[in-house]
């Protein structure tokens, strides 16, 4: 069996894995993923106990123990870029035996939930709202290095997106785990969430520069193909549900909502939101 070149999976003195600077008895079944690190804290306060703690750049992570159930949290920062990173090195850390660089035959699957924020692109979507991410659309780049198997569904969809944006790329369009959703999503809404490889000009903001799509923001409101419509922004769902069906694993991305960009309406207590949605998504994992 091929061995995976020291350049390819770079490794720490340690064993562990270059940016996450983790072993593999640090990752639980369960895999909680944030943006913010500071959030890994908001999570871990919960749990009954912490038996571990690493702090590599944004990378920081907490293992620990809720209601006797073993969790690790772990934050990414922000875009697609870095869940990247995070996703290749932590399926490394399972699937892959690291002290003889080869792959695992057994693989094992991981369920990944993804805690985060958005904004809203429709407006009946309140402030406040917890929304669970059905299909994501990629406007990053990331997939055109990598081979993604789209449905005919995600494939058509994703044509359909970039004729009616009037858009200069072709938009990838993958679906988040089915079992996680049932799992976590009950009275939630559910919704379809554009990845966006920034906040500004990618998601129609403008301050001083001028828009390459200066009505992207009607445009992603109007959108319909059917009862397929575009939910929220945010930047970074696409990659976790792209790279889950990749590599085999389980992924959902659920998001509280602390924007309105329709209405543009900003949430006054955006922690208070996203507490209540992590202690929703511990009670029910």
């Amino acid at each position: 069996m091929a061995k995976i070149s020291e350049t390819d999976l770079i490794l720490n003195k340690d064993g562990s894995v270059y940016h996450l600077n983790l072993l593999p008895k640090h990752i639980s079944d369960t895999v909680i993923a944030v943006g913010d690190p500071n959030r890994v804290y908001s999570v871990s306060q919960y749990f009954d106990e912490v038996e571990f703690e690493m702090n590599k750049r944004e990378f920081i992570t907490h293992v620990g123990k809720y209601k006797n159930k073993r969790i690790t949290v772990i934050s990414t920062g922000i875009g697609t870029d870095n869940i990247e990173i995070f996703f290749n090195e932590l399926d490394a850390l399972v699937n892959v035996d690291l002290k003889t660089r080869t792959i695992k035959p057994k693989k094992k699957k991981l369920n990944i939930i993804r805690i985060g924020t958005s904004g809203a692109l429709q407006e009946d979507i309140p402030l406040g709202a917890h929304l669970v991410t059905d299909f994501a659309v990629g406007f990053d780049n990331l997939m055109n290095f990598y081979k993604l198997n789209l449905s005919e569904f995600e494939h058509s969809t994703a044509e359909d997106i970039e004729k009616k944006l009037k858009l200069n790329f072709r938009p990838y369009v993958v679906e988040g785990s089915r079992i996680l959703k049932e799992q976590l999503g009950a009275e939630m809404l559910a919704g379809n969430t554009v990845t966006c490889p920034g906040f500004y000009a990618p998601q129609g903001r403008a301050i001083r520069l001028p828009l390459q799509f200066p009505k992207l923001l009607d445009d992603a409101n109007y959108y319909h193909n059917g009862d397929f419509w575009l939910t929220n922004f945010e930047m970074e769902t696409s990659a976790y549900y792209a790279f889950a069906r990749m590599l085999g694993h389980e992924a959902i991305s659920i998001n509280a909502v602390i924007a309105n960009r329709i209405k543009n309406k900003f949430s006054k207590n955006p922690t208070k939101v996203v507490d209540g949605l992590i202690k929703k998504v511990l009670d029910r994992i």
